[in-house]
């Protein structure tokens, strides 16, 4: 929020607009993130429909919070009647601060650890959070630390690449594009090569786990969009 609204003068934005899509962001990262979650473990949640609601409990997937994010800021848009791209563009340095802050949850909570390591900076896992297979080794890849890491530099290099556009006077519809695309490119490719060495379960295809399939598509759309908006003489709106 603090990163968000310190933006928001660039994009001739008023503070009562940030505060108004936070909220609905809130609401609608949080729905979207469960309803991720509870479509890649449905047999579980068929059987257990009581445990739908219980995010208390865990199980709330950043690529589904992402996605309903971007539902709420397309609807916001159309409603106050702003530029998708723009409100898009405004969010996402903020939302890369706020990955990298709350992936250090997963190290409190003792889960989504990478496989065991000797190294210096290896965690120690209770033998309760310990995968079955994993029940003699004491200390694991700390997968959180490495995807906070990551997410501080893509929010070091959304800022800095603003500032540069803004120097330049080029604050326009395809910087807007260029940034989202940006983001999108760059987390996707920090989480397809973390998966690598996370051990939680998820389903996989074709020899991929599912975050690494849905990071693909979305750089491959990404770069679609890229080609259309910097190749079009009429710009997104």
């Amino acid at each position: 929020m603090f990163i968000t609204i310190k933006l928001s003068h660039h994009y001739d934005l008023t503070n009562e607009i940030v505060f108004d899509l936070a909220f609905w962001l809130i609401v609608g990262g949080l729905i979207g993130a469960r309803l991720y979650d509870v479509g890649l473990n449905l047999p579980y949640y068929l059987n257990h429909p009581e445990k739908i609601l219980a995010i208390w409990q865990g199980g709330l997937a950043i690529h589904g919070g992402i996605i309903g994010g971007l539902i709420v800021v397309w609807l916001f848009g159309r409603l106050k009647k702003i530029n998708f791209w723009k409100l898009s563009a405004l969010v996402v340095p903020g939302l890369a601060l706020a990955q990298a802050i709350g992936r250090w949850g997963n190290y409190f909570n003792q889960e989504i650890f990478g496989y065991p390591t000797n190294r210096a900076w290896g965690i120690p896992i209770s033998l309760t959070n310990r995968p079955p297979i994993y029940q003699n080794y004491n200390f694991f890849q700390p997968t959180f630390l490495y995807e906070s890491l990551g997410c501080f530099l893509i929010f070091g290099t959304l800022l800095l690449f603003k500032r540069q556009v803004i120097k330049k006077k080029l604050l326009n519809n395809n910087f807007y594009v260029l940034l989202v695309s940006l983001y999108m490119i760059l987390y996707s490719i920090l989480r397809f090569c973390l998966e690598f060495i996370r051990i939680d379960t998820t389903p996989s295809f074709l020899g991929l786990r599912w975050p690494q399939i849905i990071s693909l598509l979305i750089i491959a759309i990404a770069l679609i969009v890229l080609k259309i908006q910097l190749s079009s003489k009429k710009q997104f709106s």
